[in-house]
């Protein structure tokens, strides 16, 4: 994660010191930007669920017993984990057809799978993690 944002860091810098100096863009630096944000996004997501960080709205679940609470929590990782099995095989289906049909991107001409791989790569990251989570909550006292 640090090696993703630090080359984010220093494509964006570069790009904005080239564009200060020179009035011209690197055009092919916003290709990469965005599939590091996305990687980035991943892999910061995993380490929520693995930390029990994530995102959560509490205001029912805090009002609960102890016992639904925990059965609530391991119905939400359910329903998580069931999105991310989604995103892991449509997310193949998407990056195996770009592969398939040779999709390139407009800017650079990369194949596009480059870029899409990583969705249902770090989405099976991600469900493992949902799982632990889930099996970690679920043996709580």
């Amino acid at each position: 994660m640090a090696a993703a944002m630090a080359a984010l860091c220093l494509i964006t810098f570069a790009n904005v010191v080239v564009r200060y100096f020179t009035n011209i863009s690197f055009a092919f630096t916003e290709e990469y930007s965005i599939a590091l944000m996305v990687i980035l996004t991943l892999l910061g997501s995993a380490i929520a669920f693995a930390t029990d960080r994530h995102i959560r709205v509490t205001f029912l679940l805090d009002r609960l017993p102890p016992r639904w609470r925990r059965r609530a929590e391991v119905l939400v990782l359910a329903a998580v984990a069931a999105m991310f099995v989604l995103l892991v095989r449509l997310g193949g289906r998407m990056a195996w057809d770009e592969y398939r049909f040779e999709e390139t991107s407009p800017g650079l001409g990369i194949p596009t799978f480059l870029y899409t791989m990583w969705l249902p790569i770090l989405s099976a990251v991600i469900l493992l993690r949902v799982i632990g989570r889930a099996i970690r909550v679920a043996r709580a006292p």
